[in-house]
């Protein structure tokens, strides 16, 4: 590539999203007192620019906008012009979206703001196109007609702004209203399952007729309601929702059958086109929720989803030293000699292609029978392209098919005279071939941002995998990658967690040169991982560090007036509005989460305030979840267990001696949502038995390892036998 024309202060940033538009012939500066005072000083209006370096329409954006120097030069004279890479800051990002959802109706990225030199927001949208058209106002016109009525009617913008900010206070406090108390468990339960009810769709699975998202805080919801109702008609409903999602979306396009993982979202009913980009927030909670599927079933085929996931992440998405990546992008170039990036094209495969590629003839099969004519049967191929032309608006997946498992294994078998047993292998080998076939592409851009929040989501994803699948190599990449956290996005000092770090040259590990500080959700997160990994490993230093950060999220986050946690620091002046998020979408909410990390940190400390906490968080809450508790499935999910009451689940014996290794797969091989485990190992110094003196007094029986269920400290008589323990088990 030829040298570039421009170069703006982006080219200081470590994020790849903000790398992406150093070259731009906009003036950009990253958020900062730098842009602020010019602003200030010049008596200009800011124009904020929200995306992140996976987002398609953000790169439309740039492509058609921001790389125009003609569009430049409009917004470098009348404008102080910042970019913001949301996944960096999200507090930025969510105090403005909270702005353009009340003034438009809708929201996305790239999200598009203009700020008064104080910041205040007084009009916003999210993509435009370059010019007008029959539908939208072009983004040149928006340009100039904000400066010119920046320039005729300040004082009116002025004070629109000051009234549409006292509004946005006002509309987003969370509080607890007057003595409230936790809303009742059974009302909250059954409100949220009749709304997901109505939403399911009994066909294809999924909660949404299109576009279709994973939501795996619905699918844990479900299961939880489930094990609390599993001998009623609306238990049985429950788990069937859940199973038949994870069934439908494994089978379809959004998984991708050659590369494994998961995109983002399906276009579609049906699961088959996505919007291709992989997200690791994605890829950790779905590991999670195809475990506890296993669990709960005993059906391989969700295993092998989980493991499928897994193996994604561990090739495509990890960074040698052990952390984790934010995601893939889902545009690249179809060929090395392409000049144009096209959404899908390292996924999508003609028919000719397949043909190729897959041309062996298979003995046994029905005379004439290759791999591609079995292959292409399986997963829905057609020779003029399976992509219905309404969800390819660019027409960029024209004559291309996306993968989707179209038959059982045993209808596709019985097509072609095979055993499916065969079959099984025969499409194995397919997906080889085309995967070495599609190492031959250009890959997509590889997001190298590394996020504490999102890594702590995949810990889980492993550390529960690992403990539900019995795969001590899951645990020990958990354990890895937590390790790194503690090195990378740790600071010792002052004991607090960092926002993000970044893949540097030579394979290094970076840094900004002033380190963005955790957010709630970064210690939400990560604290909810150390308590699985703790569970399936053991290692009690695990849990100390998840103890110390619990106590260091309260300092920094915690409202005493209006209770709950606040998503950023109260400190900052350059954020107008301090938010508690109040959904749980495709992550869930940080308070939603902290409900069952109080609940556990008070079972491993013995600490009660954190109970107490855990209730104030939920009447703060109150209204919604007893009104709309759809909006919160995973804080719902919490109502029920901070009603049950934890479970204690201690087993005391020797961590080597099979005994114990037997009792500690019963366990965990087991979906109970109100339960903690530990290991009551004999050894009084160390942190578990400092923190719970009454670990001292259980003994093994008959000096075999032995089983107590405690609640709040009181156990229950000794069990020595897993048959006993799995009925303990069960809420």
């Amino acid at each position: 590539p030829s040298a570039p024309r421009h170069t703006n202060r982006l080219i200081n940033e470590k994020s790849p999203y903000l790398l992406q538009h150093a070259h731009n012939p906009v003036d950009w500066y990253p958020w900062g007192q730098e842009a602020f005072d010019k602003a200030k000083r010049e008596n200009k209006v800011i124009f904020l620019s929200v995306g992140y370096s996976t987002c398609h329409w953000c790169h439309v954006m740039e492509e058609e906008s921001f790389k125009s120097k003609e569009i430049g030069e409009i917004m470098n004279k009348h404008f102080v012009c910042i970019k913001v890479d949301r996944e960096e800051r999200p507090d930025v990002d969510k105090v403005y979206m909270t702005f353009v959802q009340a003034t438009s109706g809708g929201g996305g990225w790239p999200m598009s703001v203009w700020l008064t030199p104080d910041l205040k927001p007084f009009a916003g949208g999210t993509y435009f196109p370059p010019e007008d058209g029959f539908h939208r106002v072009g983004f040149r016109t928006v340009l100039l007609r904000v400066a010119e009525q920046w320039k005729e009617n300040k004082d009116a913008l002025l004070e629109s702004s000051q009234k549409i900010l006292e509004a946005l206070q006002h509309a987003s406090e969370i509080h607890v209203q007057g003595q409230e108390s936790p809303p009742p468990s059974k009302e909250v339960m059954d409100t949220c399952f009749q709304q997901l009810s109505r939403s399911y769709d009994e066909n294809y699975g999924g909660f949404s007729q299109s576009p279709k998202f994973p939501t795996p805080v619905n699918l844990n919801f479900l299961f939880t309601y489930w094990a609390l109702h599993r001998t009623t008609p609306e238990g049985a409903q429950a788990l069937q929702m859940a199973l038949h999602t994870l069934k439908m979306m494994a089978h379809g396009g959004i998984h991708d059958h050659i590369g494994q993982g998961f995109h983002r979202y399906s276009t579609d009913q049906h699961w088959h086109v996505p919007h291709f980009e992989k997200m690791l927030y994605d890829q950790g909670q779905l590991a999670v929720v195809y475990s506890r599927a296993f669990q709960i079933s005993g059906d391989e085929f969700f295993a092998s989803v989980a493991r499928d996931i897994l193996l994604y992440v561990s090739r495509d998405l990890s960074d040698q030293v052990g952390g984790f990546y934010s995601a893939e992008d889902a545009d690249s170039y179809p060929t090395t000699a392409s000049r144009e990036k096209r959404e899908g094209a390292f996924c999508v495969w003609t028919a000719e292609e397949l043909r190729a590629l897959l041309s062996d003839p298979v003995e046994g099969a029905t005379e004439g029978t290759t791999l591609g004519d079995v292959f292409m049967h399986h997963y829905g191929v057609e020779e003029t392209g399976n992509v219905d032309p309404m969800k390819d608006p660019h027409q960029e997946l024209k004559g291309k098919n996306v993968l989707i498992a179209r038959c059982s294994l045993e209808l596709t078998a019985a097509r072609f005279g095979l055993e499916p047993g065969r079959l099984d292998a025969l499409l194995q080998e397919c997906q080889h071939r085309l995967s070495t076939a599609r190492a031959q592409r250009p890959r997509p851009h590889l997001d190298t941002k590394m996020l504490a929040a999102w890594n702590g989501l995949m810990i889980s994803g492993f550390a529960q995998a690992g403990a539900a699948l019995a795969e001590q190599g899951y645990v020990h990449r958990a354990a890895q990658a937590a390790a790194f956290l503690r090195t990378h996005l740790f600071d010792p000092a002052s004991g607090r967690l960092l926002r993000s770090c970044y893949l540097g040259k030579e394979n290094s590990v970076e840094q900004s040169a002033v380190p963005i500080q955790g957010f709630l959700e970064d210690y939400v997160f990560v604290i909810q991982a150390l308590f699985d990994l703790y569970e399936a490993s053991l290692e009690q230093s695990w849990l100390e560090w998840a103890l110390h950060l619990q106590h260091m999220q309260d300092k920094l986050f915690w409202d005493p007036k209006g209770f709950a946690y606040f998503s950023s620091e109260t400190g900052d002046p350059s954020l107008l509005l301090h938010l508690k998020n109040d959904q749980d979408g495709a992550e869930p909410a940080a308070n939603s989460v902290t409900v069952t990390n109080l609940l556990r940190a008070a079972c491993y400390s013995g600490h009660m305030d954190w109970v107490e906490k855990a209730g104030q968080i939920l009447a703060a809450f109150s209204e919604r979840l007893q009104k709309i508790p759809i909006s919160l499935p995973e804080m719902a999910r919490a109502t029920a267990i901070f009603h049950q009451t934890l479970k204690q689940v201690v087993i005391c014996g020797d961590p080597q001696g099979e005994d114990t290794k037997e009792m500690l797969h019963c366990v965990r091989s087991a979906f109970s949502p109100n339960k903690v485990l530990m290991l009551a190992d004999g050894d009084s110094t160390g942190f578990l038995y400092r923190q719970l003196p009454f670990l001292a007094s259980l003994e093994r029986k008959d000096g075999k390892a032995t089983a107590y269920l405690c609640s709040n400290f009181t156990c229950s008589l000794p069990v020595t036998s897993t048959q006993e323990l799995r009925g303990m088990l069960s809420p």
